[in-house]
């Protein structure tokens, strides 16, 4: 299916991207996403003019910012805080480091589903079809609003594991992973042995 299939050549698409929820699905599966080629594919395959890449926001990832920005994301940043620290009010640490958990891996929060939620909603009068990225069930109210206004073009699912809540919405479903040989990041400066 190309862009013209899935679309009309008029109609604008934006894409609404859980990067943690992507980003660590396929990493379970083994491979790493290629960001550049990833927006591509929104862009070739779905018609995708704008992609917005919400992320936790952690001071020492502002170069993978950067790359994303320059990769033709729309980047929103959500400020995150470190488990480990202890809260004013208590005294005690929101998540305590798991036995095993180097020193330099802190737990960071930095959960981005309202932001996800509202710029859909703030950037609707802007485009006439949605694809949301993400398999995670938090998103079910959105999916369901989407596809009851018909603005619901896909929801891609980093894998077959995504929520249940999203059954009754398997004509939109599109998994990420049967992608994979066409979005893996492929590092061709190791040298082969």
């Amino acid at each position: 299916m190309n862009a013209k299939e899935s679309t009309k050549n008029d109609e604008r698409v934006y894409a609404f991207i859980d990067s943690q929820n992507l980003n660590l699905s396929v990493q379970k599966l083994g491979w790493k996403m290629d960001w550049r080629k990833f927006r591509q594919f929104l862009a070739d395959k779905y018609g995708v003019s704008r992609a917005f890449m919400f992320i936790g926001y952690i001071p020492e990832n502002e170069a993978l910012y950067e790359q994303m920005h320059d990769a033709g994301y729309s980047v929103v940043l959500k400020p995150t805080f470190d488990l480990t620290k202890p809260r004013p009010e208590t005294g005690q640490a929101e998540g305590a480091q798991k036995s095993g958990e180097a020193d330099d891996k802190k737990p960071i929060k930095g959960n981005i589903d309202a932001e996800l939620v509202l710029w859909a909603m703030k950037e609707m009068s802007n485009y006439e079809k949605a694809v949301i990225v993400s398999g995670d069930g938090d998103f079910y109210c959105l999916v369901e609003y989407l596809e009851s206004k018909k603005r619901l073009l896909h929801l891609l699912a980093p894998t077959g594991h995504y929520s249940g809540l999203y059954n009754r919405y398997e004509d939109y479903v599109v998994r990420i992973d049967q992608f994979r040989r066409e979005l893996a990041y492929h590092d061709y400066r190791k040298k082969k042995k």
